[in-house]
């Protein structure tokens, strides 16, 4: 896709970053550029790009591809979800420990000018891309993908969430995306993230579980894990009588071990004495053991 002179046009924005690029010497830093146009290519493949429909704009130690908007954006999420990180998984498992890649990507959409200068290269210019590359350069981002197992990490505008992710489209689970708020700069943005969910984001809890539910709504913390319940403490269970544990106690007295009945007093429910249970009638004398 060449780009011209043009007025703002709407375009699929890309954006891919290397993780710890600068840390790199130079041979290694060249391996993982030539590695990162390879994977984009899979990508891009994968999700049926065409050479004319998307442009290229090297950033060293990233990328920023614009796609047509013919180009349906569901394509380019399954493949960014399946074959880019099979593709980095492919490259890292021989590569060396330094010249391991592990990449962030953001996934938006707007409207895009190009405005080139002779003898230079690029002239990208729009508030909608730099607003993604903001997205790119978020700490939550980062923090994503040093949790990630997978190599990379995935976060999405809010408009490629609205408009296609949290439909549920073939291949896409709006389930596996997280809304967190980020600042850069002097920005606040809002940005879906793709699976683990970060350390320190909170997502709003289940509402309370209605009456005959089963439990289903059961409250989970922010790490996805179930409340521990509380430490068993002494319960009343009716007049004069307490369970604590496994004993019980009746006006004072204590009933523990094998015992022949409980006499005198009203005892309703069910009483556990030592390792046999027996139904205690509603009014009078408990029954023999």
């Amino acid at each position: 896709m060449t780009l011209a002179p043009t007025e703002p046009v709407n375009r699929t924005i890309l954006l891919l970053d290397i993780e710890d690029f600068s840390r790199r010497d130079d041979v290694a830093q060249a391996c993982l550029r030539r590695e990162l146009h390879n994977v984009v290519e899979d990508t891009l493949a994968e999700a049926g790009v065409e050479r004319t429909m998307q442009y290229r704009e090297d950033r060293g130690d990233g990328l920023i591809v614009l796609v047509s908007a013919e180009v349906p954006k569901t394509a380019l999420l399954r493949a960014l979800l399946t074959t880019t990180p099979d593709a980095l998984h492919q490259y890292n498992r021989l590569a060396s420990s330094s010249a391991q890649m592990r990449l962030r990507m953001v996934l938006a959409a707007g409207e895009v000018a190009f405005d080139p200068k002779h003898g230079t290269v690029g002239g990208l210019v729009g508030h909608d891309l730099n607003q993604s590359c903001r997205l790119l350069d978020a700490d939550v981002l980062r923090e994503a993908l040093a949790q990630q197992d997978a190599g990379c990490a995935l976060g999405v505008s809010p408009p490629v969430y609205e408009g296609v992710v949290r439909h549920g489209h073939r291949g896409l689970r709006p389930e596996e995306f997280h809304h967190t708020t980020v600042s850069v700069k002097k920005d606040r943005l809002d940005m879906w993230l793709h699976d683990p969910l970060p350390r320190g984001t909170t997502v709003p809890a289940p509402e309370p579980a209605s009456a005959g539910s089963g439990g289903r709504g059961r409250r989970d913390d922010a790490t996805g894990q179930a409340p521990a319940a509380p430490a068993a403490t002494p319960a009343s269970r009716g007049p004069g009588m307490i369970v604590n544990g496994g004993t019980v106690s009746f006006g004072g007295s204590l009933v523990d071990g094998d015992q022949t009945g409980v006499s005198g007093g009203q005892v309703t429910g069910d009483v556990i004495m030592g390792s046999v249970q027996r139904k205690v009638p509603r009014e009078g004398r408990s029954e023999q053991a």
